[in-house]
């Protein structure tokens, strides 16, 4: 019998546990979403995982990415490239310092969101990587 997740307290250790709670299946609708989400969670905030937790994690993500895309896709072409990065960061509660020492110099965050500097090439290469993006995606008007 699977458990809640909410009533879940320590997280299992090992991939068959992890099974148990939420199978590895299609997700089917926004509930079923939002249990995933929530032992998605759960995993992604712990500080040590086990390999079986990793292995879980990897394909729960998967598994809710593909969902969202299939039943909420992100519109991005009407976005700027500094409303994408924005809306990235904002994900990630990052800072325009943050940005800019992932660009390599701290002051280049602010002055890139205000869309006072466009993204360079390498800029671009790094925020790909950082946010593992495609480059595409900061490769527009």
């Amino acid at each position: 019998m699977a458990v809640a997740v909410s009533k879940l307290g320590k997280v299992p250790t090992s991939f068959n546990e992890l099974n148990a709670i939420r199978a590895l299946r299609p997700i089917q609708d926004e509930v079923d979403l939002d249990n995933a989400m929530e032992l998605l969670d759960k995993l992604a905030v712990m500080r040590r995982r086990t390999k079986d937790q990793d292995d879980y994690l990897e394909t729960l993500t998967t598994l809710v990415e593909k969902y969202e895309a299939e039943h909420d896709p992100i519109e991005t072409q009407d976005l700027s490239v500094v409303d994408i990065l924005k809306s990235l960061m904002q994900g990630r509660e990052m800072t325009a310092s943050d940005l800019g020492r992932v660009l390599g110099s701290r002051e280049l965050g602010s002055v890139i969101l205000r869309g006072e500097r466009q993204l360079s090439k390498s800029h671009i290469v790094k925020l790909a990587e950082h946010f593992e993006l495609s480059p595409a995606l900061f490769l527009r008007p």
